[in-house]
């Protein structure tokens, strides 16, 4: 097996105000969001740690401070629940080991790139991930998760890696897609471009990015200079594109289902799935599914 400096730090983008969400979001992040009863944080953040990621790095903003405390020690609550012989095991992956935990601020929002470049400094000259937690990612029938499958494709080729997604054709004009090169595996392939919503038939595959990265530091010095791209905002994927020809860069298919959590629909349809495939509720639920449906 090749030797490629480790992943163990990972930058969630969590500063945006979720407007999507409102009212819901008007004093509660959107991350906090429960898809069944984890907030979708807390998936993310789960997934990364499944990966051996041992820094998780919050770009947050205003209004933020509750995710932090999330993964903070309640002692009043654990108190009571030990005091109460309440099981105490759910509360486990909300605990984040002392120092694991790092925040900065993205003061105005100016987009994903600038969210990225405003981790730079404790990313460092180390390679690190991206998890954008719209985007739930679950692993078929409980098998690896996203980011996991990611690390283990870099610890074969290096370099830059990104997470995609086959989608039928009439799609694509709504998502990043890759130009893919030479296909490496089932789930490995050559990226030679990145093209940001193309008209259909203009695509150069059907394979969307799907909001897992994992980048050389080098990025960062590219999002240093860069200006504005679409929407007027600093766009990672324009400082990805500029890497491509300069280091390794492939993509990871994900086997497994993806949530688009950054709409009111997707969060539907993700809470409804994981309920389904709960062992404590899934009869349950599809009985109230099916229930409502005959109506």
């Amino acid at each position: 097996m090749n030797q490629h400096k480790p992943i163990k730090k990972a930058v969630f983008p969590v500063a945006g105000l979720g407007t999507r969400f409102l009212p819901a979001t008007k004093a509660i992040p959107k991350e906090l969001l429960p898809v069944v009863d984890r907030p979708l944080i807390q998936y993310a953040v789960d997934e990364a740690r499944e990966a051996g990621i041992e820094q998780i790095i919050f770009v947050t903003g205003r209004g933020k401070t509750a995710i932090v405390e999330h993964f903070d020690v309640a002692f009043e609550l654990e108190t009571m629940m030990e005091e109460r012989g309440k099981d105490m095991s759910v509360l486990e992956p909300t605990r984040a080991t002392p120092g694991d935990i790092i925040t900065v601020r993205q003061q105005v929002p100016m987009g994903l790139g600038h969210a990225i470049w405003c981790a730079r400094a404790i990313v460092g000259d180390d390679p690190f991930a991206i998890l954008l937690p719209d985007e739930l990612m679950i692993a078929n029938n409980g098998g690896t998760g996203c980011m996991k499958q990611m690390v283990e494709a870099y610890n074969e080729v290096g370099g830059n890696l990104i997470s995609v997604l086959e989608v039928p054709e009439d799609e694509v004009s709504s998502y990043g897609v890759i130009a893919p090169g030479k296909t490496l595996s089932d789930t490995l392939t050559e990226v030679t471009g990145l093209v940001e919503k193309p008209p259909v038939a203009e695509a150069p595959s059907n394979k969307i990015i799907s909001g897992r990265y994992i980048l050389q530091p080098e990025v960062m010095r590219t999002l240093e200079t860069q200006g504005k791209g679409a929407g007027g905002e600093i766009q990672l994927t324009d400082a990805m594109a500029k890497m491509i020809g300069n280091q390794a860069f492939h993509a990871v298919t994900f086997e497994g289902n993806r949530y688009d959590c950054g709409s009111k629909t997707g969060f539907v349809e993700a809470t409804l799935a994981l309920a389904l495939e709960r062992e404590d509720m899934g009869s349950e639920v599809r009985a109230i599914a099916e229930r409502l449906l005959a109506r």
